[in-house]
């Protein structure tokens, strides 16, 4: 939905659950995503607990976990919501005079718009809805409700089996073989399969250095370097202004990605993009890893058109640092507006290769994966 469409906008405030206000000071640019105050969703959405029938238990769970960023990262959101539906058609009963493909699909979409506006979903997460929505309308007529929900279940569990952890085991087998003693491996923020691809080249006892760049305001690369270090692997930290300056030891970059589009573009955390650009520059390997749910068909040569808008509150805070209180009251300020990004936009020109569970593919191949899970039909 276009945020800047005012009579489209008061349409969905009338339907949404979470009272949400919208945020002054906001840059013009982006004024087409949605971006709310933070701060005062979860207390009043927390009240309304008995309040709302039409959402089960442990998709609200969900929600509120969305909502104060307790699930993050593509792989947990996914997994985190696809097991929500799943213990939501356990206890899902079909109503009189209704049909059950018909009557779920509705109660899945309520939900999905539940998420939403908790926190606009990742592209996988659209991936996976569209995926247990063809398994429920191509459910036959001829199974019991009892036998269709068994089905069902059984779908989610195979999906989150195949899809994203046996994914990841066939990536890690797939990357490892990128990794030779005495390499200086960088990688930015935290991606959870560059993490098992690091932890597994230690455990076969490859001699190599990590270099672990970050950035604020999540400041990702903080906990994936307490768990690399603490299972003894050689480790650099530094933060995202000094990558260029430490690029020049790097022999290869390892990076996460949110998804991958069909024309090669790598949509991931704000900053891959700067990191990827370096790299080329100084001709070190790019190697993105995502697992081929993640892929998408749309093309995307930017970051505005489509992204997600952070609390801007946070990066105007150091923490640690109560001197620089400098932008303390910045929203009082008309003249001033602040924009803190979730993604951001990887041109295909620099990244050397993707890693998936379908194999070592470079960026012009990515329509090929596209086309083959078409074919399979798992979530298109």
């Amino acid at each position: 939905m276009q945020f800047d469409d005012v009579h489209r906008v008061e349409k969905a405030k009338k339907r949404a659950i979470v009272n949400q206000s919208e945020a002054r000071n906001r840059v013009e640019l982006f004024r087409h995503l949605p971006q709310y105050v933070h701060g005062t969703q979860l207390p009043d959405l927390e009240s309304k607990f008995f309040q709302l029938e039409p959402i089960h238990p442990s998709v609200y769970k969900v929600g509120l976990q969305y909502l104060s960023g307790e699930v993050s990262g593509g792989n947990g959101r996914c997994i985190a919501m696809l097991l929500a539906f799943r213990e939501a058609i356990k206890d899902y009963s079909t109503p009189p005079n209704k049909t059950l493909s018909r009557d779920l699909t509705a109660k899945v979409s309520s939900y999905v718009s539940f998420f939403i506006e908790c926190r606009p979903l990742s592209i996988s997460m659209g991936n996976a809805i569209r995926f247990l929505k063809n398994r429920i309308a191509k459910l036959p007529i001829t199974l019991s409700e009892s036998e269709a929900k068994a089905s069902l279940q059984s779908d989610i569990d195979r999906f989150i089996n195949e899809k994203i952890v046996v994914a990841d085991q066939v990536i890690v087998s797939h990357a490892i073989t990128k990794v030779r003693d005495d390499d200086v491996l960088l990688t930015y923020g935290s991606s959870s399969v560059v993490e098992m691809i690091l932890e597994h080249a230690h455990e076969l006892g490859r001699k190599f250095r990590v270099i672990v760049v970050d950035s604020r305001p999540k400041l990702e690369g903080q906990g994936l370097l307490r768990r690399l270090v603490a299972k003894g692997i050689n480790c650099t930290y530094t933060h995202i202004n000094a990558v260029s300056y430490i690029m020049h030891e790097v022999t290869r970059v390892f990076l996460g990605a949110s998804s991958i589009l069909s024309n090669g573009t790598v949509y991931s955390r704000v900053g891959t993009a700067s990191v990827a650009m370096v790299a080329h520059a100084f001709g070190i390997p790019v190697l993105v890893c995502c697992e081929a749910y993640k892929f998408h068909e749309r093309v995307q040569l930017d970051s505005i058109c489509a992204n997600e808008l952070g609390d801007p509150d946070v990066i105007s805070k150091i923490p640690g640092r109560a001197d620089l209180g400098d932008l303390k009251n910045w929203a009082d300020n008309e003249n001033l507006q602040l924009l803190n990004l979730t993604y951001d936009a990887t041109p295909s020109d620099y990244v050397s290769m993707i890693i998936t569970d379908y194999g070592m593919l470079p960026p012009t191949s990515v329509p090929v994966i596209v086309r083959e899970y078409r074919k399979e039909q798992l979530w298109v």
